[in-house]
């Protein structure tokens, strides 16, 4: 419930402080005293549109604080848990309204988004006026106040569950079916990559090896051109070793014939000279016969090494990819083979799913037409009294499959028909604003605390009505707040009467900030027994209170 409301510098209140209790609070006084700024105050506490308009003159700023007392397992404290903010304790929300139009929110003292705020509000405040909408606009809340009237809240949480499921089912079913499409398109040019790369057989790491074997060949290659070269210039009909050795054998018999002398060096030089050509041609040759190769080799190496780096380059891969790119082709290829298969299974508990939910959604839209009836009963019981006799509250229920939703098939929308012969329509279209706020009002007290705020505002709903009816206002007003926590801004005594609790709204001068200047501000005062009882004769009297005005007044409060 709303515990307590702070208000500061915000239009005629300067400080301003109101305790709230359980049960049915009024709050009555003079028109103009500032009954409107409360609300607004307490509008723009929880969440509502800010306007620099409302900040008190000469002010930088005003600012509303409401603390709120809630069960522990209060929806509030859910949202609080779900936005990471301290849901224990008093919940204390707080709007701050610059002069220049800015807003700051806070919960609990930290800073939130106006958007959590005024979704955090609507969970802890309903605030109702002739020409409020805002609660019944929207069709969604016609349903769930149905669903909250015939305690529905489980069959609508297994309809959405059955929902969920069908919904995933159709999924995996129709992204099952779009590849199995796909695979069909391109099944041709799939078969026929498969082939290919089935043919080359792709291994990671196989160009790496490739590429060094090939490498190594090609400098083998060169190396061996160059040891032939050498080679035939040996051994080859060029070779120098047949001449050097004939020069040798004939210094040889000169040395012979002749004395010891110079020659001789020189034959020894030929000699030398002869024996390390002989030597470098025969290692020559054993060089030769080291570093031979097979062309063909070298050639088949390139070949595989080419034919893998075109593939690669075919499909915009890396050659290591290959094998990746073969193994996602045969899966596409055995998903095609395989996925009717799935693809059938995935369709029988699709439709199992859908008739599920169908089934679920049939007995919720039964149950809401039982609770349809029943509410426009409870609703229609509470019309006589106050003189809307001739009136009749309709549920107006639409079941289509068209509607599937986690919801259910149905379309829920509360109309009226305001007198026989008339057309129904909706609610908020049809009724004026004193029909209105009194079919509200028998829609509040038999919905009771189902569907409802833990607190509800009334802002003047009795305008415009007579005694009988303004006491039949009071009456149920007071039976909801055995339910739920009842504000009721009135004008008639005879609500006024069946509070448990009675704030007077005034306006008092004050002194201004400059000498001689006198303004005046809202205050807020509680009202006991005596002073309750001439408040509420001045309701019946006007300004001259009589000794009558005064004994009626506590007629009506004996009464309650």
């Amino acid at each position: 419930m709303l515990a307590s409301l702070s208000i500061r510098d915000i239009v005629l209140i300067e400080r301003l402080e109101i305790d709230f209790s359980r049960g049915l609070t009024v709050l009555t006084g003079e028109t103009g005293a500032g009954k409107s700024i409360l609300l607004d105050a307490l509008s723009l506490a929880l969440g509502g549109r800010g306007d620099a308009g409302l900040v008190r003159s000469g002010a930088a700023q005003g600012q509303v604080t409401a603390v709120f007392d809630l069960a522990a397992d209060h929806p509030a404290r859910r949202l609080l848990a779900d936005n990471e903010l301290d849901p224990e304790g008093d919940l204390i929300v707080r709007r701050v309204q610059s002069a220049d139009g800015r807003t700051r929110a806070f919960v609990n003292d930290q800073a939130v988004s106006a958007a959590l705020l005024r979704d955090l509000g609507a969970r802890l405040v309903e605030i109702h006026g002739q020409h409020d909408d805002r609660a019944l606009v929207d069709e969604r809340e016609h349903r769930r106040l149905l669903d909250a009237f015939g305690g529905l809240e489980p069959e609508v949480a297994a309809v959405g569950e059955a929902f969920a499921a069908w919904r995933r089912l159709s999924r995996e079913r129709d992204q099952a079916r779009a590849r199995i499409d796909a695979a069909r398109r391109e099944a041709d040019y799939l078969r026929s990559v498969l082939d290919e790369l089935d043919a080359l057989k792709p291994e990671e790491g196989e160009e790496t090896e490739l590429a060094t074997l090939r490498h190594r060949m090609m400098q083998a290659e060169k190396v061996a051109g160059d040891l032939k070269e050498a080679f035939d210039t040996l051994d080859g009909s060029t070779s120098p070793i047949p001449t050097v050795s004939g020069l040798l054998r004939r210094l040889e018999r000169k040395v012979a014939q002749d004395a010891p002398g110079p020659m001789e060096a020189v034959v020894a030089a030929l000699g030398t000279a002869l024996d390390a050509l002989d030597e470098a041609r025969s290692g020559l040759e054993l060089s030769l016969r080291e570093a031979a190769f097979d062309p063909r080799v070298l050639e088949r190496t390139e070949e595989r090494l080419f034919a893998l780096r075109a593939a690669a380059r075919k499909h915009a891969v890396p050659v290591d990819d290959l094998p990746r790119v073969r193994a996602r082709t045969a899966a596409s290829l055995e998903e095609l083979d395989h996925g009717e298969e799935r693809l059938g299974r995935l369709t029988e508990e699709a439709e199992a799913a859908s008739g599920v939910y169908a089934a679920a959604a049939e007995r919720l839209s039964e149950r809401r037409r039982a609770a349809a009836s029943a509410l426009e009963a409870a609703v229609a019981a509470e019309l006589p009294a106050l003189k809307l006799e001739r009136a009749r509250f309709i549920v107006d229920l639409q079941s289509d499959a068209s509607l599937a939703g986690a919801e259910g098939n149905d379309r829920a929308e509360f109309h009226v028909q305001t007198n026989p012969g008339t057309r129904a329509g909706p609610m908020m279209k049809v009724a004026s604003g004193g029909e209105l706020s009194r079919f509200l009002l028998a829609l509040k007290v038999s919905l009771a605390d189902r569907g409802s705020a833990p607190t509800l505002v009334f802002d003047e709903i009795d305008t415009g009505v007579g005694g009988a009816v303004a006491e039949a206002i009071g009456l149920r007003l007071a039976r909801l707040a055995e339910r739920v926590q009842v504000v009721s801004v009135t004008h008639a005594p005879q609500v006024a009467a069946r509070a448990a609790s009675h704030l007077l709204i005034a306006k008092e001068p004050v002194n201004g900030e400059r000498e001689g200047e006198v303004r005046v501000a809202t205050r807020v005062v509680p009202l006991e027994a005596k002073s309750r009882r001439e408040e509420i004769a001045r309701m019946l009297a006007g300004a001259v209170i009589t000794d009558e005005a005064r004994a009626a007044a506590g007629r009506l409060l004996a009464g309650r």
